[in-house]
């Protein structure tokens, strides 16, 4: 049965650029860089725990389906939202969400869904 859960896989057609920003625009590290070229490269927090995956949608014949929303924690939402509007990124402030917690809510630049949450579900 399954044991685990690895991560999710996005395909792209620039892989070394959609790793790039999810590493030098949001700060999540790459423990896996892929298979040479750029193939296919993994972000997350540690190789061995689940991330996202990007692969190369020019290589590996595969295109992105149905709606993806990637959900990051932040220790402190107001401040990651400046850090991030000082690199540029075009996103809005966050909101406090009937939840109680704070969203903040943009896209990378593959148009997937990105979602910053400070506070619990």
């Amino acid at each position: 049965m399954i044991s685990s859960f690895e991560g999710t896989n996005i395909y792209t057609k620039d892989t070394a650029a959609l790793a790039a920003f999810y590493s030098e625009v949001l700060g999540i590290p790459i423990p896996f860089e892929g298979y040479g070229n750029f193939d296919g490269a993994k972000i997350g927090f540690d190789k061995k725990q689940p991330g996202i995956i990007i692969w190369d949608a020019t290589k590996w014949e595969k295109l992105t389906t149905g709606f993806v929303n990637l959900v990051f924690g932040c220790d402190n939402l107001d401040e990651t939202y400046e850090q991030l509007k000082a690199k540029g990124l075009d996103c809005q402030p966050p909101v406090t969400m009937e939840y109680g917690g704070k969203e903040m809510n943009f896209r990378d630049p593959d148009g997937n869904h990105i979602t910053l949450l400070e506070g619990a579900y």
